[in-house]
This record gives structure tokens, sequence and C-alpha cells, in this order.
């Protein structure tokens, strides 16, 4: 019997409640159940694609791939050094501009470059140096050839030496030596060198133009061949700095011969186009006679050749006559004495007599042929030593000549 307040299932005879049973499918999530399992031999051969469909796995990859390939891209356009002409591909002409240290200046328009890319920027001057020696430098420099311009020729390969070649030289030296340069690339020339227009920073903000400071010097001319001229579509500027230089008369239009030119057979100013076509024509007349450049000597602009009484131009050698064939050509150079050439040699000449004028006209050709072979080589050695002194050659440290020591210049 209970009690009043309790309650029926507290009594002893109260059957006991069953503890409620997990129900086997409701322990699986609700979007799995016992049709879809795998077994774990099949699950390895099936890829769950769910977890790539995360941006969190693919965004961070994708990004350090995209910055690699564009670092490169950078690397290989702006920041690798191109050491000579060979390695500049075709599109960088006329889109793209080097920036480089001038080495040397071979001639009164053109220089070498040593390419810096990235300027100080990328630590060149301060953690990355420009070498100072010739030897370190053979073969990674970039031969540049100044735009729009033609300077004066100087003495080289046996010719005179153009009015102010010598200034014009000194000039570009003086104001591109051992300087940083911009060179904007137009195309590559018959001698593989590249031409482009130079600008060079003066006074830390002001940019010049090498070829139009050129001009306005009077130091040289606006392009004049017919093909191959560059001007990057500034020729108008470079057409009125020659017309005021020309109307200064400074430099080369003021009618001197500056400091080692040379006067003109006709005594008129000469461009350096005019020059060039000059020499190439007394070139292909000297080729023309059968080589005649060996009995043709240059001193100046007066030409004296070796002729003959018939009035033809003829090359002396070396070569010394039989004494049989020398009683029957008189030598070219030298005058036959009144007896040879009033008196005939005939059948009834003695033996004597004949060979004595053989011996004698023998020796007088070889003495004349020897003077005339040697005063060709005297002024070719002659001008070979002026070349050099003139065009930058030799051991001249202050044209930028290949010496042995370092560069000269501002660091």
């Amino acid at each position: 019997m209970g009690w009043p307040w309790s309650r029926r299932d507290d009594s002893k005879d109260a059957a006991p409640i069953p503890e409620p049973q997990p129900d086997p499918v409701s322990s699986f999530p609700a979007n799995l159940s016992i049709k879809n399992l795998t077994s774990w031999t099949d699950s390895l051969n099936k890829t769950d694609w769910q977890h790539y469909k995360d941006p969190q796995t693919w965004v961070m990859p994708a990004l350090a791939v995209g910055a690699a390939l564009g670092f490169s891209a950078f690397y290989r356009s702006y920041l690798r050094r191109i050491p000579n002409t060979n390695h500049i591909r075709p599109n960088f002409f006329r889109k793209r501009s080097l920036l480089g240290k001038v080495t040397s200046v071979g001639d009164g328009d053109n220089f070498h470059l040593f390419h810096t890319p990235g300027g100080r920027l990328a630590g060149w001057g301060w953690l990355r140096k420009v070498p100072s020696y010739r030897k370190d430098l053979k073969g990674k420099t970039i031969p540049v050839r100044i735009a729009g311009v033609d300077a004066p020729e100087g003495a080289h390969f046996g010719r005179p030496a153009q009015p102010y070649s010598g200034e014009a030289l000194d000039f570009l030296t003086q104001y591109l030596l051992g300087r940083r340069v911009r060179a904007y690339l137009y195309r590559r020339d018959q001698y593989d060198r590249v031409v482009a227009r130079v600008v060079v920073r003066r006074f830390f903000f002001f940019k010049k133009d090498v070829g139009i400071e050129m001009l306005k010097r009077g130091l040289a001319t606006c392009y004049e061949a017919k093909t191959g001229a560059e001007f990057g579509g500034r020729e108008a500027q470079y057409r009125v700095a020659e017309a005021k230089a020309k109307a200064k008369k400074r430099g080369m239009w003021s009618g001197g011969l500056g400091r080692n030119g040379v006067a003109t057979p006709t005594g008129e100013m000469e461009t350096p186009r005019q020059y060039k076509t000059r020499m190439a024509a007394l070139d292909a007349a000297s080729a023309a006679s059968g080589g005649g450049a060996s009995a043709t000597v240059t001193v100046g602009a007066t030409t004296t050749a070796t002729s003959t009484p018939s009035g033809t131009t003829t090359t002396t050698t070396t070569t010394t006559p039989p004494k049989e064939m020398a009683s029957a050509a008189p030598s070219t150079s030298s005058t036959p004495s009144p007896s040879t050439a009033s008196t005939p040699s005939t059948s009834s000449t003695p033996a004597s007599t004949a060979s004595t004028q053989a011996k004698q006209s023998a020796t007088s050709s070889a003495s004349t042929t020897a003077h005339h072979t040697s005063t060709p080589a005297s002024l070719s050695s002659h001008n070979d030593k002026n070349s050099k002194s003139s065009s930058g050659g030799g051991n001249n440290k202050a044209s930028g000549g290949w010496g042995k020591g370092p560069l000269p210049g501002r660091r």
C-alpha cells in the first residue's frame, strides 16, 4: 500500500521502465546512409574535387606563381644586363632604351657603352662595380653610333684628317667619357654598331641630346647618306641646329683647318659625306689602274704618281730586270743618257760596250725602284702614327684608347 503523496512508480510493485535504445540509422549524418558507403580500397581511386573549390586552397599558390612569372619577365626586360650587340633582341629597337656608362670614345660620333640596367637603384655604383680595366671590358660593351649626325673623319688607313676632327673627338671624350648616358635604340648598322639617340644628364636635372650639342658647336653635320639615316622623328631639330652653327660660322663652318686638319684640293669646305665619297673615288681609281695604289702617294691633298714617257701611270716594283732586257727597255723613272738616246744599238756595236750599257741601266733601274718603294712605306708608317694619335688609338688614354691602365673619367 502506498502513501498518498507517493507516485505510482515508486512502489515496489511497479514494473521497471526500459531504457531507450538508440536507433541504428539515426547515428549517421543526415546526408549519409548505409547505401552510400564505399569501401576503403574504392575510395583510393576516387578524387574529391570538393576540397579544391575552397578559395583558401588555390588563391595563395596562384598568386605566388604569378608573382614569380612576373618578376622573371621584368628581370629579362629591365634588369638583365646586355653584354654586347648580339644579345639585343629585335623587339628592343625603336621601343626600348639602354642605360649605361661610357667606357671609351673611338671617334667623333661613336663610343662604347657598358650596360648598367636599373642604374643606382639596382646597385650599380655602390653594390655592383663597372670594370675599370680594358681586359675586363673585352667583349662586354656595346658599340654605339650617335644617330642623325656625322662627325669629321680622323686620319686613318693612310688618309688625311678632316678639319676639326680632333676637336670633335676631344669634345665627345670630355662630354661623355665616364658618364652615365641613356641610348634610345633605333637599329643595327653594317658595322655591328647600335645606332641610337644619346641623352646625357647635365647638372642633375637637365638632359642634353648629344647629337644636337655637336651640331650647335659645328663639330658635326646632319647625316647625309641616302640610306641608313636615322633621326627618330627629330630631323627638323637637327637641321635647325646645323643652320644656326653655319650662320655663326662655328667649328668646321668657320673655314679653318682646326688642330690637325688638311685642306682639300680645291680649298673649299668639305662635309664628312663628301670626304668619304672623294676617298672612295680615289680607291676605285687606284684599283682600276691595276693596283697602282702602291705607286701613288697622297701627301695632304697633293697626289703624285710615277709616269712613263708615254704619259700613262705605272706601278714601280722591286723586281730587277734581267741584264739582257735592261739594255732593251730603258728605266721609266730616270732620264736616259744622251749617248744612249742618240746612238741606237745595232749589230755592229762592240760586245763590251753593250755589256757596260746593260749594267748601267740595271743599276739605275734598281736604285730608282728602291727609292720609290721606300718612300710610300715611310709615309705609310708616318700616317699610321698620326692615325693612332688623332683617332684615339694606341696608348692615348685621354681619348679612350686601349691603354693598360684603368679607365679615365668620373667615378
